[in-house]
């Protein structure tokens, strides 16, 4: 979503942000709240039909401010009901979105980076490299999206009831726009989201694990996949600066500030990489008597990767075997394969794109 004004974009601004920018118009602080009820909760992005604002402040707000989503370029439906969004992030690139609909929630699956730096073996996004991170106009902009155009659940709620940073890009690679989004998703003024049904997966920096403990009370995914360090080496790179056992202490203590938080580990099951047994019972070593629960899924092949999904078969003894050892252990519906919405095969548009040497300092750079 390239910028095409000088004005102020309203999207994305926390509820102190607006505070502030209402300030420098000499208005008082509960037009910050008026606001975001208009933008979140109906849907409204045009000034002029937020009828309890004054028509001076309506006709200023038109003069300073915007209120810009980001552009929708294509939308793919799935047999299974799944929905993909391709949103504009400006020259020539953009990122995907997915809406997966079940009875009781329908969870949305949102990007935070165009591309990804980490690139973990097994993902599409990794393999398109890295441009930019997206501004939390951008981020929130597609749930702002999602929610305004899905029809309503039969109770009148939202189609969106989870929202989970999933889609393409490292969410904590980003920190500075994730967290004011996570906080628009919490708010009562937006979407009041409970903290339960926000997930922010990582694929493990570890610095800003530790502050989004202190920062925000959301659940945490950590994308694990394998249970050894010469093997996650391999499928997830960032373990070279933050190994498991530095990994899996700051889970520990993310957990530990919140009652009864459960860490969510994910494991990409591939086909004689990492789901054989053995694999199996290191997990159970790392995880046994920890707030931990596990979230098994089949890999999703995408073009120029050589993985190969572990068979039913093997998942289900994989997955056994954790539960024989008191792990809550779940395997993941695949949805949407076939529009390549499922899980790793987000790949959107990236051009310009930058393959990062992982290290501190670059990690740095890109979390700036």
């Amino acid at each position: 979503m390239a910028a095409t004004t000088d004005k102020v974009n309203l999207l994305g601004l926390t509820q102190s942000d607006l505070e502030h920018f209402f300030a420098g118009l000499e208005e008082k602080p509960y037009r910050a709240r008026q606001i975001m009820r208009w933008i979140y909760q109906s849907g409204v992005i045009d000034f002029d039909d937020m009828t309890d604002l004054s028509k001076m402040l309506r006709t200023r707000l038109n003069e300073v401010a915007e209120i810009r989503a980001p552009v929708e370029e294509a939308r793919h439906n799935s047999v299974d009901g799944t929905i993909k969004w391709l949103f504009s992030s400006g020259s020539g690139q953009a990122v995907e979105t997915v809406f997966i609909p079940e009875p009781a929630r329908g969870t949305l699956c949102i990007s935070s980076q165009v591309g990804c730096a980490l690139d973990c073996a097994f993902c599409a996004t990794g393999a398109q490299g890295f441009n930019r991170n997206l501004t939390a106009a951008e981020i929130i902009g597609q749930v702002w999206h999602a929610i305004r155009e899905l029809p309503r659940r039969p109770n009148g709620d939202p189609a969106v009831t989870n929202v989970v940073f999933m889609g393409m890009g490292e969410p904590l690679a980003n920190y500075r726009n994730v967290v004011p989004v996570l906080e628009i998703l919490l708010s009562d003024l937006s979407y009041g989201l409970s903290r339960r049904r926000v997930t922010v997966s990582t694929s493990g920096i570890v610095p800003h694990i530790e502050k989004l403990g202190d920062d925000c009370n959301v659940s945490l995914a950590v994308s694990l996949h394998a249970a050894n360090d010469k093997l996650r080496n391999e499928l997830v790179p960032i373990n070279k600066l933050h190994p498991i056992d530095e990994l899996l202490d700051s889970c520990w203590r993310y957990a530990g500030k919140h009652s009864n938080r459960f860490i969510t580990f994910e494991y990409v099951m591939l086909r004689g990489v990492n789901d054989q047994l053995r694999h199996a019972d290191e997990l159970v070593r790392l995880l046994k008597d920890k707030p931990a629960k596990v979230n098994l899924i089949p890999f999703n092949p995408f073009d120029g990767n050589n993985f190969e999904r572990s068979s039913v078969e093997t998942i289900r003894q994989f997955q056994n075997r954790l539960r024989e050892n008191d792990i809550i252990a779940t395997t993941r519906k695949t949805r949407g394969d076939d529009i390549d919405a499922a899980c790793g095969q987000l790949a959107g548009k990236v051009s310009d794109r930058v393959r990062v040497r992982l290290s501190e300092k670059n990690i740095k750079v890109i979390t700036a």
